[in-house]
């Protein structure tokens, strides 16, 4: 495995990249790393894509500190490597960086041939005040994020969960508030850059996501404010359909990548 590094103003950004063909950059959500699309890779390699899986700011092998952790700078991240490696890419992001692809889209669109948004937040989670009291802990924990993360796996975990997870936790100490701060509120968001989106895009989401009273309907909410979308849903999967479902992940992906880069 070797690990690549693209210089940024306040740090480095740090990606893999595994495979030939039309490229194809994949960012993951809050206090993850790039190794979320472990099960997912291969099999896109497989299908004849280049594959750059990134560590978004703040978390893995990126620098720890920023001064803004915002998706427009997350977004602004994926295209300075989309640039490095000569784009134009397809980008998937998961989570919080469902959000950062929207705006990369709308930035560069000659470097980006398309979108795919697995689980995105279409309105800010409205939490009561007890739950906003546990999250500001859990958020401020290494081992408590753990915790939670494990219980968006509602349908099963991959085989090396349990490592995966034991490695995001060690990964998280002293990066906080790079955790909080990818989901941290900010204008704009993502939903008002939707319109400037020309390029196709595929909204994906776990049809038992515990992140959303009713997947499909947020899945649905995010379609509709696309010019040119369409939303599908991966059966019995959570939040990361790509960890616990990469085949059936797979299968959306590369059929909509046929149609972004005319593979």
């Amino acid at each position: 495995m070797t690990i690549s590094q693209v210089a940024r103003d306040g740090g480095t950004i740090a990606y893999e990249v595994h495979g030939d063909g039309p490229l194809v950059v994949l960012a993951h959500g809050m206090g993850e790393n790039r190794r979320t699309f472990r099960h997912l890779v291969p099999l896109l390699v497989e299908a004849g894509y280049r594959v750059a899986s990134v560590d978004v700011r703040g978390h893995g092998d990126s620098s720890a500190h920023w001064p803004s952790y915002a998706p427009a700078e997350v977004g602004a991240d994926l295209l300075a490597v989309v640039r490095t490696l000569g784009g134009p890419a397809t980008l998937v992001g998961s989570s919080s960086a469902a959000a950062a692809v929207v705006f990369a889209a709308g930035d560069a669109p000659e470097l980006v041939d398309g979108i795919v948004q697995i689980g995105p937040f279409v309105a800010q989670p409205r939490a009561n005040p007890a739950l906003r009291v546990v999250q500001a802990i859990v958020l401020r924990s290494p081992r408590l994020f753990g915790r939670f993360h494990r219980t968006l796996f509602p349908c099963g975990r991959p085989a090396d969960d349990a490592a995966y997870r034991r490695e995001i936790v060690a990964g998280m100490r002293g990066r906080m508030d790079a955790v909080r701060g990818v989901i941290a509120p900010v204008a704009p968001h993502w939903t008002a850059r939707a319109s400037d989106v020309r390029q196709p895009v595929l909204v994906l989401m776990g049809a038992e996501d515990p992140d959303f009273p009713d997947p499909g309907a947020e899945a649905r909410a995010a379609r509709r404010l696309f010019t040119t979308a369409e939303a599908r849903m991966i059966a019995d999967s959570g939040h990361y359909p790509h960890a616990d479902q990469p085949r059936a992940t797979a299968v959306q992906l590369v059929e909509f990548l046929a149609v972004t880069t005319g593979a």
